[in-house]
């Protein structure tokens, strides 16, 4: 992009926060942190941290992870030179807890939350600035991709009660942008109601807040057991060497 097109996109754009969630417990990794596993050259989440850098429309990145990886995330940050990383907070008792208290960190002048999961080392700046962009105009934006398989929809016994339309279903990734005042709204009625969310997408849809998917990149798959770290490191080698 010409940078004087750069300059135009980032002085239009509102103030945005980054949100990593880096709080989870790991717990299909083996007993290992999965952010902290090296992916290529450095750690998984220095890698989704460096996305974050590099995109243009993010202004500050703030860190929610477990207390015992407090001081090692800081010391990767200045490693790294992840300079828009303000502060690194103790996360709560869930996700949402923890994306919560992000949130509530963010400068006041914040416009745009941006939620990115700490487990999404290949997202790229492109894609983060593009659904940042797209909340700027809607509220609400989360890129996604096209569900291959077949999905159904079973009982607890394990029988299928339906086929579910594959046209029209889709893999939601993240970052998931919102305004400020929305999200934390959403958040907070989530955590007061013990709501089973899974995303922050569910936590706003509760509210009525209608989310409008981008196009995600197929690349920007989520760290959860080993084979995903595997899989991550063929995809950067295979870059790699075409490069």
């Amino acid at each position: 992009m010409f940078t004087w097109l750069k300059k135009r996109l980032r002085a239009e754009s509102p103030r945005c926060a980054a949100l990593v969630a880096a709080a989870g417990s790991s717990s299909r990794m083996g007993g290992v942190n999965k952010l902290l596993e090296m992916l290529g050259d450095m750690p998984v989440l220095v890698r989704t941290l460096t996305a974050l850098q590099q995109a243009e429309l993010v202004d500050e990145i703030i860190v929610a992870t477990r207390e015992e990886d407090l001081v090692e995330i800081s010391r990767l940050c200045r490693l790294y030179g992840i300079t828009k990383c303000t502060k690194v907070v103790r996360g709560g008792k869930n996700r949402v807890h923890s994306v919560l208290l992000a949130a509530l960190e963010a400068s006041p002048e914040t416009a745009l939350l941006a939620v990115q999961d700490g487990a999404r080392p290949l997202v790229t700046p492109e894609l983060i600035d593009r659904t940042i962009a797209a909340a700027a105009n809607c509220g609400a934006a989360a890129p996604a991709v096209a569900v291959k398989d077949t999905v159904k929809q079973v009982r607890q016994d394990g029988a299928v009660v339906q086929t579910l339309e594959r046209d029209a279903l889709r893999a939601v990734q993240t970052p998931q942008v919102f305004e400020a005042g929305l999200l934390k709204a959403a958040l907070q009625d989530a955590l007061e109601k013990d709501a089973p969310v899974t995303d922050d997408c569910s936590a706003v849809e509760r509210l009525g807040k209608q989310v409008f998917l981008v196009e995600g990149e197929e690349r920007n798959l989520k760290i959860t057991t080993p084979i995903d770290l595997v899989l991550a490191a063929a995809i950067l080698e295979s870059e790699e060497t075409r490069a």
